[in-house]
């Protein structure tokens, strides 16, 4: 276990240091969106590009890791709308509570920890876990959370639209067709251009992992700042305009699932695929019930505020998970090793 908590340690500290210099303002919260940027948009996508360009054409249309995985996703999407839902939750809470417990941060953490861990051969199979999440998981859930009619009468209509624009104008799915694209080519970008998306992939690492910390900071501050003005309303004899704070009924449960419940129902469905013969490797089904392992995508939380669902128990879900992850995922790491 000291062999890999050596190994993850450093992985978590820079979220640490992204989290206190946010915390502590150093880092200016309007910076925030900015570092995003230049991960999503630009570290990211070049990494994934490397990665895709330097794995073999089988590994990354392996479609048994897309079977199980997929499976797997839409079970834990299925299984918290069905269960979570209740006075307080409808279907656009609901919705976003499921993404968050079926959409790990595989691209920002993931990526990077499991190379260092697994070696570059992690890469393949996490690349499709991640087409599948940014192309179907998140597009379901975006059509479910308009099913309680808060988008009026073309709501669901109206976010397949916006989920179909978001997946088009998403970096990071053109970033990894294209590097399949090379690797079924066995194709090289000239030499400049190489080593130009080289150098930003390396940043993608330390950049995504401070973001993290900074994107989580930022919520607690404005989790106190909306705790603040429900006191100063409640002072006063007036309602607060904010929602109130989720309770941990509906927050804990979904903590759960993101970091047991999925990573064992990968585990599961992995090994009944490969008792029906399918072509699974044992390495492959690691990865990926790795990948289950990881906390929740903290873009997540963005798209909850985008469509009006409950941001405050979106962001303590991602930051629960986070946390736990720090003890939990190289626990996972030592059973599956």
């Amino acid at each position: 276990m000291l062999p890999v908590f050596l190994v993850t340690f450093p992985f978590f500290a820079l979220i640490a240091a992204g989290y206190g210099a946010a915390r502590a303002r150093v880092l200016p919260l309007d910076a925030i969106p900015g570092l995003n940027t230049f991960v999503l948009y630009f570290a990211l996508p070049c990494m994934l590009l490397r990665f895709g360009a330097g794995t073999p054409i089988g590994q990354l249309l392996d479609g048994s890791v897309a079977l199980v995985w997929g499976l797997s996703a839409l079970a834990v999407v299925a299984g918290v709308v069905v269960f979570t839902r209740n006075a307080r939750i409808g279907w656009n809470d609901g919705a976003f509570g499921a993404l968050v417990a079926a959409f790990p941060n595989t691209g920002f953490m993931g990526v990077p920890l499991l190379v260092a861990l697994l070696g570059a051969q992690a890469a393949g199979p996490m690349i499709i876990t991640i087409a599948f999440d940014l192309v179907v998981t998140s597009s379901l859930c975006i059509a479910l959370s308009r099913l309680d009619g808060a988008g009026g009468q073309h709501g669901p209509r109206l976010a397949a639209r916006q989920a179909l624009r978001g997946v088009l104008v998403n970096p990071m799915p053109w970033s990894i067709l294209l590097g399949v694209l090379l690797s079924a080519a066995r194709w090289r970008l000239p030499a400049p251009v190489e080593r130009t998306i080289a150098m930003l992939a390396d940043a993608a690492s330390p950049v995504a992992l401070f973001t993290i910390g900074a994107v989580l900071a930022r919520s607690a501050l404005l989790a106190r700042e909306h705790g603040a003005s429900a006191a100063v309303a409640a002072a006063m004899g007036t309602k607060s305009a904010l929602p109130p704070k989720a309770p941990l009924a509906d927050v804990l449960p979904v903590v759960a699932v993101k970091l047991l419940v999925h990573p064992v129902l990968v585990w599961a469905v992995g090994q009944g695929a490969m008792a029906l013969g399918l072509p699974l490797s044992s390495s492959a089904l690691m990865v990926i019930v790795l990948v289950a392992a990881l906390p929740s995508a903290s873009n997540v939380s963005m798209l909850a505020e985008r469509f009006g669902a409950d941001n405050g128990r979106i962001a303590r879900i991602i930051l629960w998970t986070t946390v736990a992850t720090f003890f939990s995922f190289p626990f996972a790491v030592g059973v599956l090793r």
